[in-house]
């Protein structure tokens, strides 16, 4: 079933194989006037990828025919759509996997509605800005245009992810400052802390250095402040 709200706002798509979950969260994300695209079947929802392209993506990992860390590396093979995974298993490992292919953040089942839809428009919101009234930061060799949401490094445009940037941004505009891993959930992921887990913010600080650093084993620009966080060394 599609469900269609307001012409020119947000098109959510929810892909999960419980007709209760999606029910649920379909109904919390017309209450906020999104459009939302719904999809039971992991095979429903790529082929109805191939000809459109959401504001936003939920999604459930275990799926039928096609499982959800599989549309992830598809959806990432194309764009810089925010991702949310949603699971219902309890072990780090797949929630590991699932912001390593580049998902931006994970809901554990079961979760609260509330807490989903407020994820989803803190997510849409940081994504949408396109004139923050800031020019861009420039260090030696890297540029971030915070405005233009672009990262460029002595080898080009610098491929992120919303949350990605979202997370350099924080540390860049406060050079030298060290910010804990909890600090950070709060500033870039803006969630309740019953639902936050450290080990997001380690991956995405892997990932970012894996895009930005010449050497990640050695990084230059994002550094950690041992038994504390991290720091942005201008």
């Amino acid at each position: 079933m599609t469900v269609m709200s307001q012409v020119g706002t947000s098109t959510i798509l929810v892909v999960d194989d419980e007709p209760m979950v999606r029910e649920v969260v379909v109904r919390y994300l017309q209450v906020e006037n999104y459009r939302v695209v719904e999809k039971a079947d992991g095979g429903e929802a790529l082929e109805w990828l191939e000809a459109n392209r959401p504001d936003l993506v939920v999604l459930d990992v275990m799926l039928p025919n096609v499982d959800g860390f599989h549309l992830l590396r598809y959806i990432r093979s194309r764009w810089d759509v925010p991702v949310i995974m949603l699971t219902a298993r309890a072990d780090e490992t797949d929630r590991v996997v699932g912001l390593e292919l580049g998902a931006d953040d994970y809901v554990v089942k079961p979760f609260s509605p509330r807490e989903l839809v407020a994820r989803v428009r803190n997510v849409l919101r940081r994504s949408s800005v396109s004139d923050t009234g800031q020019g861009p930061l420039e260090f030696d060799g890297l540029v971030i245009d915070v405005g233009a949401r672009e990262v460029t490094t002595d080898a080009g445009v610098v491929d992120l992810t919303p949350k990605e940037f979202d997370l350099l941004a924080v540390l860049a505009q406060s050079p030298r400052q060290v910010f804990s891993r909890r600090q950070l959930l709060e500033l870039v992921w803006e969630s309740a802390p019953e639902y936050q887990d450290p080990a997001t913010v380690t991956v995405h600080v892997g990932r970012l250095r894996q895009k930005i650093e010449s050497d990640p084993g050695n990084p230059r620009w994002i550094t950690t402040a041992r038994g504390v966080g991290y720091r942005f060394e201008p």
